[in-house]
């Protein structure tokens, strides 16, 4: 049975919901993102037509677009709007991968004998933007990778198909940048050995493209090929990373346990940056001497900044903790995980405070987790 594999993406999908709030917004530039010492979240595509790209600093992009409009952002409306257009295609749809808070994998292999695949996501996508009033693209293919890269071709509101006897025909103009996992790094140095379109790199030979590129240079030929295997993993709520600690001795410290607390969320944090996760759920375990167990919960606006969720953390921990008693373990949880970068979440965040945390990262990845740390996690 030939798969059939549906990227969906939401278009400017922060700028779209800000136009719901404020329709004067509507085919006018506009760049969601904090302050002028901050970064470009999301712009409309009247931006880009000057140059103007997600992760820019919010300087630049003003010299070169100057009647932008600047929007701080809505976190929070954003993320309930991103669950309102998951709710909707997982009515519709037996499988759906989540890939992030604004794009979306269906599987729909098998629905073409009862419905007709590309009439079924026509009509989710007509759904999502009846029921929301965000606009949304999709391309149907046989896999992930061709998909995707059909959806990025089609914006805005694009409907497109790509079917197995097009896929290298359409493949092959396009750019190697094009392919999902080709960086900034790879497309240079790939462009340097004169490697440019998908054609280009298809025609190379799989064992010096290994060469070239290590263990990546096989999977690379083969979306170079149209090929990927990768399935739709099903998206589910349930995802979660945790950590808890038992005390040696209980303990009512709670300054103590504050910067144990502190230390968690770092490490758990930098596991989420790690592995691309971003959470929308916090959950504060705390266990009294006396063995009885409460935990507090809330959800939050997509993250994965320390700074955030240590916010969240301790505000819980706070509400949790309503006995005068010794306690016994303390734990964290975070939860209602999607995959997503951290730039989704940049309203707050200056460019040194982004640089802080890239490069805190990179020491942990060179030396150890241990390596460095915010000092309110090391008190213990």
């Amino acid at each position: 049975m030939e798969r059939a594999i549906v990227h969906m993406d939401l278009d400017t999908f922060f700028v779209s919901c800000e136009r719901l709030k404020n329709s004067e917004l509507e085919k006018k530039p506009v760049i969601i993102g904090g302050g002028d010492r901050g970064v470009v979240v999301s712009c409309s595509y009247e931006t880009r037509f000057f140059g103007v790209r997600s992760a820019m600093p919010i300087k630049m992009a003003l010299r070169l677009c100057p009647e932008a409009k600047v929007i701080k952002g809505d976190m929070e409306m954003y993320s309930n709007m991103s669950h309102m257009v998951t709710e909707i295609i997982q009515e519709k749809v037996p499988v759906v991968e989540k890939a992030s808070i604004d794009e979306f994998y269906l599987d729909l292999s098998g629905m073409d004998q009862f419905f007709g695949c590309y009439k079924w996501t026509h009509e989710i996508a007509e759904s999502v933007q009846k029921n929301t009033g965000l606009p949304i693209s999709f391309a149907l293919s046989t896999n992930k990778t061709v998909s995707k890269i059909g959806t990025g071709e089609s914006k805005p509101t694009g409907r497109f198909e790509v079917k197995q006897p097009d896929i290298q025909s359409f493949l092959n103009p396009l750019s190697v940048k094009k392919i999902p996992m080709v960086g900034d790094v790879t497309f240079q140095l790939l462009s340097r050995l004169g490697i440019r379109t998908i054609q280009t790199l298809s025609e190379m030979p799989v064992d010096v493209l290994q060469q070239l590129i290590g263990k990546n240079g096989n999977e690379l030929w083969k979306k170079a090929h149209g090929i990927d295997e990768n399935p739709v993993v099903p998206y589910s709520e349930r995802k979660s990373i945790s950590t808890e600690d038992t005390f040696a001795q209980d303990s009512i410290d709670i300054q103590g346990i504050q910067s144990i607390l502190s230390g968690m969320v770092e490490k758990l944090c930098y596991q989420l940056r790690a592995e691309k996760w971003l959470v929308s759920v916090v959950v504060v375990k705390l266990r009294y001497a006396n063995f009885d167990t409460e935990t507090k919960q809330c959800r939050i606006p997509y993250t994965s900044a320390d700074h955030t969720l240590l916010r969240y953390v301790l505000e819980l921990f706070k509400k949790v903790y309503t006995r005068r008693m010794r306690i016994r373990l303390v734990g964290v949880k975070f939860t209602g995980l999607v995959h997503g970068c951290h730039q989704m979440d940049l309203f707050e965040d200056t460019e040194e405070l982004i640089s802080l945390y890239q490069t805190m990262d990179k020491i942990k990845n060179r030396f150890g987790t241990s390596s460095v740390g915010r000092a309110s996690g090391l008190l213990k």
